[in-house]
């Protein structure tokens, strides 16, 4: 019989904290419950094919928005990992905590116990860095994180412009200084992806009182309002696997919501529709759903030292070669290494645009934009007002879910866009890229009205694939949230999600650490732990943010 003291309802960035954490003691057992199947090969293991895996049905769940009505119509593409480790197998390993203003704006939403001084203490936790801040990052934790070598001269070049322009630098964004321009941080470790499956999950199943569960989690049997197990299918049979203290949902801010509505949690009249029996009538479940969009803006390299010299079949057997044998070379990096965090305009305080810089002009499945050399910054606004939803197709637990995000249905969308695109040609025009930089390849220097600029973001913008805020963390007396400070599930004993999905509002940046951050802090909420002390250390805000962007 399936039966443990804890059941986890995914394996990904939270699942795999939370069953290295619950099962630490030795005294609680925990079964973890994964659709999807093993990480081992190149092609999620080696950092640089990190656009095949997203791609694959293999490790891929393979959710789409609906047509997006301010996109004219597109459907993006919303992958979420299907394999163990989760998104953290399939991600592009950029390690970003958020800015410590976001966990005080989640505090003050009602998530009591969740601002920067609280979560501070558990990035320490859960970090292995390499070169980071003093005082500010943690070692010895299962998440490796490390810089890249930078090598490229154009990394550096990114750099100096943005100094040029009149920005800070900073050497730590995941320090005390966010804002600025500076090295970006992956989850690499020894030449390889270290996701969660390797940094938590592999190591916790070593343990007796651990077990992973193949099958796909159909819903979440509760009995006199109180969950006591998951309804799976594995092996083609439906089975159930028993909780005697709680079950906890870490299955994607897709996933998560989709479950609970499944089990009855959710809007009543949208379960009603869809002959589902109302357990906790909760209208926030499957709302509030949010994500980061960027923008590539490419420029023609007139050097050749960008990576398009090594995007053709035999150069990248080589590389694939010397990752294989060394775990080396180009094949051993994400190429995401220079990042900036800036302020769009006098007034804001802290940042709300995001880069990230590589020496290439490609496009995210890995092929060429263009047939010259070139280089590219990855540009979005950070918190944009728009908000979607996610709700039931059918009460089919195998159909896929309803995804609205709304992308750009809010007009500051589109005068923050049109300001990234402009602040990009700024940097991309200071001297430090003299040396380097031809003709602009996108958005193309023709495109320069308003209106230009509006129709070059409805074709291309793309979602960074940051979604969240699907089960926000909130009060118990308010009505749109799903669960309260403690990950508990409103209305229903014995269950809890933790997840992006609880995100009150998405963070500064990639939401992997975020993530893992949550699934770290809400074990100790599921044990009953005392929370770590909050720490007393403050964040640098700039003297300027009153008078200037910069």
């Amino acid at each position: 019989m399936l039966e443990a003291d804890f059941v986890i309802i995914g394996s990904g960035s939270a699942g795999s904290a939370m069953a290295y954490r619950l099962s630490e003691d030795g005294k609680n057992s925990v079964i973890v419950i994964e659709f999807g199947g093993s990480d081992i090969g190149p092609l999620i293991q080696m950092p640089s094919a990190l656009s095949i895996p997203l791609n694959m049905s293999l490790y891929d769940w393979g959710f789409a928005s609906e047509p997006e009505p301010h996109l004219g119509g597109r459907v993006l593409a919303t992958p979420r990992g299907k394999v163990i480790g989760g998104s953290s197998s399939i991600n592009g390993m950029v390690y970003v905590r958020g800015h410590a203003r976001d966990f005080d704006h989640w505090a003050e939403e009602g998530a009591t116990g969740w601002g920067f001084a609280d979560v501070l203490p558990y990035f320490k936790r859960m970090e292995d860095n390499d070169g980071g801040e003093d005082g500010w990052r943690g070692h010895g934790g299962p998440l490796h994180v490390q810089r890249g070598s930078r090598k490229n001269p154009l990394y550096g070049a990114f750099v100096e412009a943005g100094r040029q322009a009149g920005f800070e630098l900073t050497d730590d964004y995941n320090g005390s200084k966010q804002e600025g321009f500076g090295p970006m941080e992956q989850t690499i470790s020894g030449g390889r992806r270290w996701s969660t499956a390797s940094a938590y999950l592999k190591p916790a199943l070593k343990r007796k009182n651990v077990s992973l569960v193949k099958g796909f989690a159909r819903r979440v049997i509760i009995e006199n309002q109180r969950a006591v197990g998951v309804e799976i299918e594995a092996h083609k049979q439906i089975q159930v696997v028993k909780a005697r203290r709680e079950v906890i949902i870490a299955a994607s801010s897709i996933n998560s919501p989709k479950i609970l509505m499944l089990s009855g949690i959710g809007p009543a009249e949208h379960l009603r529709e869809n002959g589902i029996a109302v357990v906790a009538d909760r209208p926030g479940v499957g709302g509030n759903l949010q994500d980061h969009m960027e923008l590539y803006i490419q420029q023609e390299s007139t050097k050749p030292i960008t990576l398009n010299s090594v995007l053709n079949p035999f150069s990248k057997a080589l590389i694939g070669a010397q990752w294989l044998f060394f775990k080396s070379g180009l094949g051993a990096t994400n190429h995401f290494e220079a990042a900036a965090f800036v302020r769009s305009r006098a007034g804001v305080d802290y940042p709300d645009i995001q880069y990230h810089f590589i020496p290439a002009a490609v496009r995210y499945d890995g092929k060429a934009a263009a047939k010259s050399h070139g280089f590219q910054a990855h540009v979005g606004p950070m918190r944009s007002k728009s908000r979607g939803s996610v709700t039931l197709r059918s009460p089919d637990p195998k159909a896929k879910p309803v995804i609205r995000f709304n992308y750009m249905s809010h007009p500051d969308d589109w005068t923050e866009f049109r300001h990234c695109i402009r602040l990009t040609r700024e940097i991309f025009g200071q001297s430090a890229f003299d040396a380097y930089r031809g003709q602009e390849i996108s958005p193309g220097s023709h495109v320069q009205s308003d209106d230009d600029l509006d129709v070059f973001i409805r074709d291309h913008a793309e979602s960074a694939y940051h979604p969240c805020g699907t089960c926000k963390m909130g009060r118990a007396d308010d009505l749109m949230s799903v669960v309260d400070p403690e990950c508990r599930v409103i209305g229903v004993d014995g269950l809890r999600v933790a997840d992006s999905s609880i995100f009150p509002r998405v963070t500064n940046g990639n939401l992997n650490a975020p993530s893992i951050m949550t699934g770290e802090k809400a074990s100790d909420h599921i044990l009953g732990r005392t929370p770590l002390a909050p720490s007393n250390q403050e964040p640098w805000i700039n003297p300027r943010w009153q008078l200037s962007d910069r």
